[in-house]
């Protein structure tokens, strides 16, 4: 079990189980006409998240693990504004910040 973590592999298999989850929730929500890009930002921030865990359990040069945060940073901003700035989706679901309007 600690060759799967010092080794970085148990990174690979989240990894593959989070394509998996884009894979599907692509087919799901195509199906009920909800906006798709916001959970793919997601998708992508928390699989940049992993690369930087997996490069630093790895002993990755710290530029690489920078990049991939930064990655995150930026996929994470772009689901931001796509949820809350960016024109509503046809027919998706309005959110609203204010529990009680």
């Amino acid at each position: 079990m600690e060759s799967l973590f010092a080794g970085g592999r148990i990174i690979d298999a989240i990894l593959v189980l989070v394509a998996i989850e884009a894979v599907v929730l692509s087919l799901i929500l195509r199906r009920r006409e909800t906006a798709l890009p916001p959970y793919l930002c997601n998708l992508a921030s928390g699989a940049a998240l992993m690369l930087a865990l997996r490069g630093a359990l790895t002993g990755a040069h710290w530029t690489a693990i920078a990049g991939c945060l930064a990655l995150s940073g930026l996929a994470h901003g772009g689901e931001m504004v796509l949820r809350l700035g960016g024109r509503p989706h046809p027919g998706a679901t309005p959110v609203r910040l204010d529990p009680h309007a």
